[in-house]
């Protein structure tokens, strides 16, 4: 049975692999959605990360939809208790930013799509640096009061924002950040390892990273001279062009192969080793996906295989 990780100061205790909930209503209709939630959790997994967003981008649609597909299923599912919660706020089209104001009628309006009164972890979706700290941490403590969310959460922050945020929060005695969601993965570590990373590490807070199979490169499905029909494949493919892409790749095949796991499975275990990082968030749109990410739980990497691809994936050289 894998073990499940505390999420920074919280009292969640989550699986090592966040489900993220990008493609419910997108690329996974209903039906695929609630497929693979349901693999999900059988697997052991408990973690699911939305966004208020997700996906207005895509044709006809509004936003709210990955939300409404998982409110749905939790309904359906009668299991609400037992799974972490994750969304965020300040990109659907209706309620862009972080006022005060916004903050709250956003919420609002995901617990009406989630079909639940409280939401686990909430983030800041995308900081809007023109609000002062102290409106947007003084709006998500009222929702914590009012028990609408349980913990608060930044993602793409700055980390002199982010400090600003907390040493807010510890003056006042008002809700405080819990977690930080980086884009970070092994062709992309300068976005989080660094200043933030050492800002996480000293004030306790756990990292969830997004693009943490690089928009699917790091699966190892996109070599030379293949295609891939993805809605992402150009952003995963522009890595095989890269001498450290390259590099990865081939450490990723070597440590996959001894240990008769799929390339994901590494590309995840490694992510899960890094200081700070609670659980790597990664999306499927098919159950058969599905078994590569959830492996992250029970594949360990020795000291010398996680050295290896840190050696591997370091930008220069």
């Amino acid at each position: 049975m894998t073990s499940l990780r505390k999420l920074g100061s919280s009292d969640l205790e989550v699986f090592p692999l966040a489900l993220g909930g990008n493609v419910f209503g997108w690329t996974a209709d209903e039906a695929q959605s609630f497929a693979v939630l349901d693999a999900y959790t059988a697997a052991g997994g408990n973690f699911v990360d939305t966004a208020d967003s997700y996906s207005a981008w895509a044709e006809g649609n509004q936003g709210g939809e990955s939300e409404t597909v998982l409110g749905k299923w939790l309904t359906s599912r009668g299991n609400r208790a037992d799974v972490v919660v994750a969304t965020k706020v300040s990109q659907h089209p209706e309620f862009r930013g972080l006022s005060a104001a916004t903050i709250k009628a956003a919420a609002d309006a995901s617990l009406r799509r989630l079909g639940t009164d409280y939401i686990d972890l909430y983030y800041t979706h995308f900081d809007q640096p023109d609000v002062p700290v102290e409106e947007i941490i003084g709006a998500l403590d009222e929702l914590v009061l009012a028990g609408k969310v349980r913990y608060i959460a930044a993602s793409n922050i700055s980390a002199e924002r982010l400090r600003a945020s907390l040493e807010f929060s510890d003056r006042e005695g008002l809700a405080r950040y819990v977690a930080l969601q980086p884009h970070y993965n092994l062709v992309s570590r300068d976005t989080y390892e660094g200043e933030l990373q050492d800002l996480a590490e000293r004030t306790g807070l756990a990292a969830v990273p997004y693009y943490a199979l690089a928009s699917g490169f790091l699966t190892g499905k996109y070599r030379p001279g293949t295609t891939v029909d993805s809605a992402r494949a150009g952003g995963a493919a522009k890595h095989l062009e890269t001498e450290r892409g390259r590099r990865v790749l081939d450490s990723l095949d070597e440590i996959a192969a001894a240990h008769g796991v799929p390339v994901a499975t590494v590309a995840l275990a490694w992510l899960a080793a890094q200081p700070t990082v609670a659980a790597p968030i990664a999306s499927a749109r098919t159950v058969e996906q599905l078994p590569a990410l959830v492996g992250v739980g029970e594949l360990r990497l020795t000291e010398a295989e996680i050295g290896r691809l840190t050696e591997a994936s370091e930008a220069s050289g």
